[in-house]
């Protein structure tokens, strides 16, 4: 199976959330995570794209700040265990940490608050080895509007496409998952160089607010941008959203249940977990009420097959070189049946080459497009600001 190159993972968060960003003991099987290494190797990962979000409300100082402990949350990780991880802040690095034997660990900033809004720290976060940006998380930005929001600056104003232009120039991946269609057109208006989706669906399929409309697609294959297609459940199964929503309606009407204390709350059925400063899991407290709903309206199944649907539509849309994968382990608790885990994707690998993927498509699918992005992202750039990294 060609190794994968996955766009992205919230493990950071889970670090700072759950352990105070302590990075010991991955490289044995951690059940409260869905990431460890014995499953990244399980699951045939040879690249992964770790997430640095910080949550949305934050003032952008304290957004800054954050984000730097989590960019330094990666490096901590990667120092631990040089044998499994290594630093990659290019489509060679990818390559020499994959013939080494080791994870290549690459960063992506989700939420372009993490920038304040100034081009000095963007270029700063590049030095460190950022390698894309998404451009709004939930919130609209002052220059970008986010999905999960009403537009208010049409896409991009002049300062946001001064923004997309910089990170291009310097070889920063443009990242329109979680913004919404007119800043993807805005986005795409503006580019020059490829755009990635990190962790997205199609809206073909289900009409959810953060997948991408098949126009959007058309223009990413003539962009030359990937679309990393999610396994969030709510993104890939409008049965699973619907209950999804009647849920949410049942815990709010109950009221959250008692909690400990060191937790800021338990999420709600299905929330997405970048939306928490930290995550209790599935050991939380639930009220016996809603537990009585959660067992009489089960959860609509969503398989491997659902996620196949979508890379299919994606592909037919873009083409075969335009797709990609982005799991979004750590970030949700909704994640088709037998795919819990980052050590989930042969079961997809399985699912396509059933549906008679060659091993070829199966290959771009799962890193060859990604890494070819990365490349040519490198070579149009005008000054790459990447530091050197272990890997040279």
């Amino acid at each position: 199976m060609e190794l994968i190159i996955d766009g992205h993972n919230d493990l950071p968060m889970q670090l700072r959330g759950r352990y105070g960003y302590r990075v010991d003991g991955l490289d044995e099987p951690r059940p409260e995570l869905q990431t460890d290494i014995p499953r990244l190797r399980a699951g045939g990962v040879g690249g992964q794209f770790w997430s640095v979000y910080v949550p949305g409300d934050l003032s952008e100082p304290e957004a800054v700040v954050a984000t730097m402990e989590q960019v330094d949350a990666v490096y901590r990780m990667v120092a631990a265990y040089p044998d499994d991880f290594a630093i990659a802040c290019s489509a060679d690095d990818v390559e020499r940490a994959v013939a080494a034997g080791k994870i290549a660990s690459l960063i992506g900033i989700e939420g372009g608050h993490s920038l304040a809004t100034s081009l000095g720290v963007l270029r700063a976060f590049a030095r460190l080895g950022v390698r894309y940006v998404t451009l709004t998380h939930n919130e609209n930005l002052s220059w970008a509007d986010s999905a999960a929001r009403e537009p208010q600056v049409g896409g991009l104003n002049d300062e946001g496409r001064a923004v997309v232009r910089e990170m291009q120039r310097i070889g920063v991946l443009v990242d329109l998952s979680h913004v919404a269609p007119v800043t993807m057109h805005a986005a795409l208006d503006t580019a020059f160089a490829p755009v990635i989706f990190s962790h997205s669906g199609v809206r073909a399929l289900h009409d959810h607010p953060r997948n991408v409309p098949d126009d959007v697609l058309v223009r990413l294959r003539d962009n030359g941008g990937v679309i990393q297609l999610t396994f969030v459940a709510p993104f890939l199964s409008a049965d699973y959203r619907a209950w999804w929503a009647a849920a949410d309606e049942q815990w709010q009407r109950l009221g959250p249940p008692p909690r400990p204390a060191d937790w800021p709350r338990a999420p709600r059925p299905g929330e997405d977990l970048s939306a928490l400063p930290a995550w209790p899991g599935p050991d939380r407290v639930v009220e016996p009420e809603f537990a009585s709903w959660l067992a009489a309206n089960p959860r609509p199944p969503v398989t491997v097959a659902h996620v196949a649907d979508h890379v299919e539509h994606a592909r037919d849309v873009a083409g075969i070189d335009h797709v990609g994968l982005g799991g979004d382990y750590d970030g949700t608790t909704d994640l088709p049946e037998g795919m819990g885990d980052v050590s989930g994707y042969p079961l997809l690998m399985t699912e396509l080459s059933g549906r008679g993927w060659s091993d070829e498509e199966l290959g771009k699918l799962a890193g060859g497009n990604i890494l070819r992005v990365l490349r040519e992202s490198e070579r149009l750039a005008g000054e790459p600001l990447w530091p050197l990294s272990p890997a040279r």
